[in-house]
């Protein structure tokens, strides 16, 4: 794992302020118990929100309790008190001028509560994109980490075979037109299974594929068609005995006869 990558994700404080889905918050607190850094990295972060939260927090004036609590009282007497009904000035003038202040105010409030929603939308968008962010990082990380248990797993197998006293191996060096190929045959002289490690070939193009030949008596047989998935873990065939190996490159499914032109790499045993 990444560390410093996966701490500078964002996906801390997505999961701090509750923004983490419940698959990267199980991650993360899975990684805090068995990573010391990132689980300093949480608590500085959590302690970094909290100050920054109580820097920004805004202390009501002493005097307010007092006003509100004034201006309810004033708004209960004003309905209390019938209107005097008046041919020339209309007694309903003052709770008329109290509505349009109140209507006033109202839309200040609405304006501000507005901006604070926008402000609250461009926040969970950049959220959302450091949670896309961290979820590509985090899925980037699992397929480096398969990669590697796959290399290491092969890397076992060889080691397997290079320490089998039975296994034979046969180093196939490139020919003339491809001097930069190699592979490597395992032979097992006990059982007979023939083992091959060709990934530093070429990739075989579109409806082609490698056959492995071995020369017996002085004639190329038939052993066994190569594929990526074979490669040094399945016996591609059984071959009692032989004076050398090579690989040609055939059309997909092989050939009852080796393609000289298209050999690749040859070795003697």
């Amino acid at each position: 794992m990444n560390t410093k990558g996966y701490i500078s994700s964002g996906i801390i404080e997505s999961y701090i302020l509750g923004l983490a889905s419940p698959e990267e918050a199980g991650i993360l607190e899975c990684v805090m118990k068995n990573n010391a850094e990132v689980k300093a990295a949480f608590e500085e972060a959590q302690k970094t929100l909290e100050d920054l939260a109580t820097a920004q927090a805004i202390t009501p004036p002493d005097d307010l309790r007092a006003k509100i609590w004034n201006k309810i009282q004033q708004e209960q007497s004003a309905e209390e008190i019938s209107p005097v009904v008046s041919t020339v000035i209309p007694a309903a003038k003052p709770q008329e001028e109290i509505r349009i202040q109140g209507n006033t105010n109202w839309k200040t409030y609405a304006v501000a509560a507005s901006v604070l929603f926008l402000i609250s939308i461009a926040g969970n968008i950049f959220w959302m994109n450091d949670q896309a962010k961290a979820k590509q990082e985090i899925a980037r990380m699992s397929t480096e980490k398969k990669n590697q248990d796959l290399a290491m797993q092969k890397m076992n197998q060889k080691m397997d075979m290079i320490s089998n006293p039975d296994m034979k191996m046969v180093m196939l060096k490139g020919v003339e037109k491809h001097t930069e190929s190699k592979a490597m045959v395992f032979w097992d002289t006990k059982t007979k299974a023939v083992y091959v490690n060709a990934d530093k070939l070429p990739k075989a193009p579109e409806g082609m594929q490698y056959q492995l030949w071995a020369i017996e008596d002085g004639k190329p047989v038939n052993a066994g068609m190569y594929t990526e998935e074979k490669d040094s873990k399945i016996a591609l065939a059984n071959i009692p005995k032989a004076q050398a190996f090579a690989i040609t490159l055939e059309k997909q499914g092989g050939s009852p006869v080796p393609t000289m032109e298209n050999m690749y790499v040859m070795g003697e045993i």
